[in-house]
């Protein structure tokens, strides 16, 4: 409990049953945890306060999960995002990581695995970047006290975990990364979720920083283990 102390959670959802049993969780293992019954109050709040994790229900009153979730991307608001989706919404998932969501949970879920995930973002989101604020590599330049990244001068839009990913792959260049210390190391946990989410977002880092994504000249394949990044 000593490491949620003092975290801020900020839960948006409009089913009063799960707003209460996950107040009453989350609150028990140590979180400070507000919430907001729709989309509209949900990003003033989001904006106007301080949180350190951000949950949002993708069926939402006057502004859906996954606007919201554009929206405060578009604001420049970095908090992690965790966004609950129903069985089925497939769709839904793969475009709320692109418009920059960092994870999500399938209802109804185990309040462990909700856990888990919330733990591992939180993790995540205090790594400790590295003594120089700036790194660049070929036309690319990685700003990490801002978290921005610009390529040939134009800001590139990279989600939370497309930059901690990012950042991991610069921390540690010239080394190859096998795809599971990739899930432990930036996602925060291990063997929850598939490696080929590391392949996914692989490919999503490449389309925005590389020139010929196809070809790739800094995030490099290692056949048979993982990735290495050559920047």
């Amino acid at each position: 409990m000593g490491e949620s102390m003092n975290k801020r959670i900020l839960l948006v959802e409009d089913e009063p049953g799960l707003v209460l049993t996950l107040t009453d969780r989350l609150r028990s293992e140590g979180y400070t945890l507000e919430y907001a019954s729709d989309g509209v109050e949900g990003f003033e709040r989001a904006t106007r306060e301080t949180f350190d994790l951000l949950i949002l229900d993708l069926m939402l009153p006057y502004k859906s999960g996954l606007d919201l979730c554009r929206d405060l991307r578009q604001r420049g608001v970095l908090t992690p995002v965790l966004i609950l989706t129903a069985l089925g919404q497939m769709t839904d998932k793969v475009v709320g990581l692109k418009l920059g969501a960092d994870d999500y949970v399938t209802k109804p879920f185990e309040m462990p695995e909700l856990l888990a995930r919330v733990e591992a973002l939180l993790r995540r989101a205090t790594v400790v970047t590295p003594p120089s604020n700036i790194y660049q590599f070929g036309t690319v330049r990685v700003d990490f006290q801002q978290a921005l990244v610009e390529r040939d001068g134009q800001m590139i839009d990279l989600s939370t975990l497309e930059f901690r990913l990012l950042e991991y792959f610069i921390h540690n260049r010239g080394l190859t990364l096998p795809r599971d210390e990739l899930l432990n190391e930036v996602w925060g946990y291990n063997a929850i979720v598939s490696t080929r989410t590391v392949d996914v977002h692989i490919a999503w880092l490449r389309q925005k920083l590389e020139t010929h994504p196809r070809h790739p000249r800094y995030i490099l394949t290692v056949h048979g283990t993982g990735y290495k990044f050559a920047g």
